[in-house]
């Protein structure tokens, strides 16, 4: 703050902005002072007094002024262990390789402390890291993981995160230049402890053993997020394939620990599925495809523990009162859906899960705590992407079948959906899918004359309201009932609608005026 700006403002402000100016000055002096000091040969005791300071001090973007410079990064860079640019060759080795006592631990710890605060609260000190590419003194510290400290590690991975999330421009540096996700992947394995018994297949987690201890959690959760910002963009390449397929294993891994906690256990999970959603979806395989442990022969002899975690999850976070289904359910349903949609065995396997074969069809398909219940009932959800994301999700598991799907939803659930894909004429989507089909039950078969298709169920005999009119009476109350439609189309209250050739809405007139196809092939389904 330019004390010359300061005294100008100071002669016309009021009581109330002067002493805001004042004490905004003061911190600011206080933060270069502070600075001034780190900068000289001091006592890692009084290293770590002025970084508590600043880290504190950092809190509040209105004084990072002189800290988001050059030198002022650089200066906190240093206290933390990570030397910028060039410079860091041969200096950040030995430094790296030095063992710390335990008072050089902490100061490393709040100088990362202190970085992580200034980076998220300062664009400006954003910029300065571009510009001294501290990103790769990072990338140089995520070589030595196994050596960490525990903060010096959780702050390093932190740091990486916030960068990597707040510019987006370093993102393709730090995969191409500087290895970042090769290297993440490295402390992952480490962390989680994971050992390999195929190219792409961990070992079982043992059922006996202890949960992951929350510290290796804290650090797993700090490099899934680094990771999942890595893996945003488009990557290719054999190397790529073979990292990302890695990726995919050690996710696997994950989706089968316990940490000390159900609600951590649940966070993993999030950030597993979230990164699982970045990797091209013919590497879900992985998934399934672990020959050491075996699977299930009706499955093609794939394992289908993970996709069962996966739905435990996705059950969870439907049944989670007052959560945010945007965020915390259609990453998970979006990743079943596409799982499901190129992997044959893993819907098969899901669909049985969730759209087992109909018995009851005496309740509404929205009725009831099944899973399938509970998505239908999301297909009318007020946020038009969960709706979205659960009708297409159930789209996939019947094939994309029109006709499938109706008998599991009924037309009134379904209709958004059918809208939007004009199919509202019937029909199936664009995927092809294979030939197996599931057989009716008995019971459904029975019922199936008298399911009303609009709600799904069979209803309760309705007495009807003109059983006992005469003819003349019925002719009145129709045209009753057309004038008063007729009221409230011209008043443009409602527009009525109709279905065209090609499935979609439009209003009722077009429908009616459009001419037929010539040499149309009728649809078999």
């Amino acid at each position: 703050m330019d004390l010359n700006n300061i005294l100008s403002q100071l002669e016309t402000a009021s009581e109330e902005d002067i002493e805001k100016l004042l004490q905004q000055y003061n911190v600011e002096k206080l933060c270069h002072s502070v600075l001034t000091v780190l900068g000289r040969q001091v006592q890692p005791s009084c290293q770590k007094t002025c970084l508590e300071t600043l880290r504190i001090l950092s809190r509040d973007k209105r004084v990072l002024a002189p800290v988001a410079t050059k030198e002022g990064m650089l200066t906190l860079a240093g206290m933390a262990r990570l030397q910028a640019g060039e410079e860091q060759d041969a200096d950040q080795k030995s430094s790296q390789e030095q063992t710390l006592s335990e008072e050089n631990k902490r100061v490393v710890v709040e100088a990362l402390k202190c970085l992580c605060n200034v980076v998220y609260n300062s664009p400006a000190a954003q910029q300065v890291c571009v510009d001294v590419q501290l990103v790769r003194g990072l990338c140089a510290s995520l070589a030595t993981a196994r050596t960490w400290p525990h903060e010096v590690g959780l702050f390093t991975l932190r740091l990486l995160f916030l960068l990597s999330a707040l510019q987006p421009a370093v993102r393709g540096l730090l995969r191409r230049e500087w290895h970042a996700v090769r290297l993440l992947t490295e402390v992952l394995e480490h962390t989680l402890d994971v050992r390999w018994v195929g190219p792409y297949e961990a070992a079982r987690p043992d059922p006996q053993a202890m949960p992951m201890p929350a510290e290796n959690n804290e650090r797993a959760m700090e490099a899934l997020k680094a990771m999942f910002n890595l893996t945003l963009s488009e990557t290719g390449g054999e190397e790529d394939d073979h990292q990302l397929r890695l990726i995919a294993a050690i996710l696997r891994h994950l989706l089968m620990l316990k940490t000390e906690t159900e609600e951590k256990t649940e966070e993993a999970h999030s950030h597993a599925v979230n990164l699982l959603n970045n990797l091209p979806v013919s590497y879900l395989d992985v998934l399934i495809d672990v020959p050491v442990q075996g699977g299930q022969e009706k499955y093609g002899g794939k394992n289908m523990d993970a996709i069962e975690v996966l739905l435990d999850f996705m059950e969870k976070r439907i049944d989670k009162q007052g959560s945010n289904y945007k965020e915390g359910l259609t990453p998970v349903l979006s990743l079943l859906t596409e799982g499901s949609r190129h992997h044959r065995e893993i819907r098969r396997y899901i669909k049985a899960q969730v759209l087992p074969p109909l018995k009851d069809v005496k309740s509404r398909p929205e009725i009831g705590t099944t899973i399938r219940n509970k998505l239908v009932r999301l297909m009318t959800h007020v946020d038009m992407g969960v709706k979205q994301t659960a009708a297409e999700f159930l789209f996939v598991l019947c094939k994309e079948s029109v006709d499938n799907l109706l008998k599991y939803t009924g037309y009134g659930n379904a209709a958004g959906l059918l809208a939007a894909r004009g199919l509202l004429g019937g029909g199936r989507g664009e995927t092809q899918y294979s030939d197996d089909e599931d057989s009716d039950t008995e019971e459904y078969k029975s019922a199936k004359p008298f399911i009303n298709p609009i709600t799904g169920h069979v209803e309760e005999p309705m007495p009807n309201p003109v059983e006992e009119m005469t003819e003349e009476q019925k002719e009145y109350e129709a045209e009753k009932l057309a004038n008063m439609f007729d009221k409230l189309s011209r008043q443009h209250v409602i527009r009525p609608m109709g279905v065209k050739l090609d499935g979609t809405l439009a209003p009722l007139e077009e429908t009616l005026c459009s001419p037929p196809e010539e040499n149309s092939d009728s649809d078999s389904d």
